[in-house]
């Protein structure tokens, strides 16, 4: 057991800051959906813009990349609190990695294509099934993943601790 190793924990941070980035320009698309125009005073002023989507899902596409990246972040940081074998922390990464993306891009998409992506088949909500379908089986890894990396986390956080404890 070690902790987790420092080219995880710099490529965990690499990539948090790039969900971070991902929200910055769903964020820009957020601003222009509410304003319905194209508005950087006092350089460009008052382009009408007309953007899809509807509000819940700009403020769902901006907030993914700002919860998984700061989650990817912390992680990073962490990664000395956390001990596990090489092919746990493998799959603490990967999961990791995983779900922070697939957790993302598919808000932005459905903000997007005006769709949600919860249920196959589009469920009650509107929108194209097919584009849908796709976001939604892109759903499925991150749901796993996400369900294995916060658990894993936490059971090599707990290893760590065991092992400050035994004077180690």
């Amino acid at each position: 057991m070690m902790e987790l190793s420092e080219k995880r924990r710099s490529l965990l941070v690499v990539n948090g800051v790039g969900l971070i980035l991902s929200s910055i320009f769903a964020g820009w698309f957020y601003f222009m959906f509410l304003l319905g125009a194209f508005d950087l005073w006092p350089f460009v002023t008052d382009i009408p813009l007309d953007v899809p989507g509807d509000r819940r899902a700009w403020n769902m596409a901006h907030m993914e990349g700002i919860t998984n990246g700061t989650m990817l972040i912390a992680l990073g940081a962490a990664g000395s609190y956390i001990r596990l074998g090489d092919r746990a922390q493998a799959v603490l990464f990967w999961t990791t990695i995983t779900f922070g993306w697939l957790f993302t891009l598919p808000a932005i998409g459905n903000a997007i294509f005006e769709t949600r992506g919860l249920e196959f088949g589009g469920g009650p909500f509107p929108g194209d099934v097919t584009i849908n379908n796709i976001i939604f089986l892109f759903g499925w890894p991150a749901f796993a993943g996400v369900h294995i990396a916060i658990p894993l986390a936490l059971w090599g956080a707990w290893k760590h601790y065991k092992h400050v404890k035994a004077g180690g």
